[in-house]
């Protein structure tokens, strides 16, 4: 089946990551998989253009407004794949909310990435897909109240192609997770181009891994590892990644700066003492520093992750750090953890099985 995909591939995103793999699985079932960037299409219409020049029979977005809006009404069928921002941002837009209820009410399936995911989705449009079925009747009664033909048109659509509830459609499937560490990869040369100059066997190094965008905040932590550091001179957190958006990298400098006497001196640059910022690495190499390190932190303020956990964490790592017994047993369970939900063959597999559904049938 030749598939349309459409996602946004800004690098250094997960989102782009994520498509890229989910496109492997599509294409390692044998279909063709046309994997497009949202934001370089403006219009449905470049969209239907590109539908008929490449001969597509069913599509997929990433994204349930900036993808999925652009797939609606093109008659072949498509399914979607929430993308985080979609639910967590977007959706307190009113605009932007009602789009994105027509493009679920439209599409065969939804996926997503956990079930708190899954409730947000169902709590803000199950009610709404409930009344395009139940509802449609009355309202379509009245219909001779001078409406539109636009809107009458849109009502009698709605009727004859009547879409399962939000519940009804949306699956669980959390992403896969798949790693190949760098085999040359040193850790003493990590930590020398981080500016630390310690022996790596008396080290906790905690990683933030993001790009240097506002959304994932990776000044939240800060000053709390830097007072932490005060107190534990071999506390470091690294924050490693891409500088994604110039203005606020800008401000990422500016409060991680450091002179050469930044662990000892009185001066403004002390409170960031601990902190180090590093560039974008290759993949292999962040996924060996990731093995290397103590452990990993995530402040992204759009990924469902609760404030009161990030507000406790560095008391939580306090603990973490003198008990190696329960560190022991967290690695452990961590690894069953993924191994159990985060298989990437499951994720294979699901996303194999949900777009044959899409084969042998349109949305005409």
């Amino acid at each position: 089946m030749r598939l349309l995909f459409l996602a946004v591939l800004r690098r250094h995103t997960g989102n782009a990551v994520t498509a890229e793999r989910v496109r492997d699985h599509l294409e390692a079932a044998g279909h063709v998989c046309l994997l497009k960037d949202a934001f370089d299409l403006e219009s449905s219409s470049e969209v239907a253009h590109l539908i008929r020049a490449e001969n597509l029979e069913a599509a997929l977005a990433l994204h349930l407004y900036r993808g999925g809006r652009l797939l609606q009404g093109h008659g072949i069928p498509f399914g979607i794949i929430f993308g985080g921002t979609d639910l967590n941002e977007d959706v307190k837009q009113r605009e932007k909310n009602e789009v994105m209820g027509r493009v679920l009410g439209e599409a065969r399936f939804a996926v997503a990435f956990t079930e708190s995911m899954k409730e947000t989705a169902q709590t803000q449009w199950d009610h709404d897909l409930r009344a395009q079925t139940s509802g449609m009747t009355r309202i379509a009664s009245n219909s001779s109240n001078h409406q539109s033909t636009e809107w009458q048109g849109e009502l009698f659509n709605n009727i004859k192609y009547p879409q399962p509830h939000a519940r009804d459609k949306i699956y669980i499937q959390s992403q896969g997770v798949m790693t190949v560490p760098n085999a040359a990869f040193n850790w003493n040369t990590f930590l020398h181009r981080s500016g630390i100059n310690q022996s790596a066997d008396n080290l906790h190094i905690f990683l933030l891994v993001c790009g240097l965008r506002q959304v994932k905040d990776p000044l939240y932590l800060v000053d709390a590892f830097s007072e932490w550091h005060r107190e534990e001179p071999n506390v470091y957190m690294v924050i490693v990644g891409p500088e994604v958006d110039p203005v606020f990298t800008r401000e990422v400098k500016a409060k991680v700066k450091r002179c050469p006497a930044a662990e000892s001196c009185p001066c403004s640059c002390f409170r960031t003492a601990g902190v180090r910022l590093l560039g974008e690495m290759p993949q292999g190499d962040l996924h060996a520093a990731l093995r290397n390190c103590f452990a990993v932190v995530n402040s992204s303020m759009s990924e469902g992750m609760s404030a009161a956990i990030l507000e406790d964490f560095v008391q939580l790592a306090k603990r973490l750090v003198r008990e190696p017994a329960l560190e022991k047993e967290l690695v452990a369970n961590g690894r069953e953890y993924v191994r159990r939900y985060h298989s990437w063959q499951a994720e294979r597999d699901t996303y194999q099985n949900l777009v044959r559904t899409l084969e042998g049938s349109t949305g005409e």
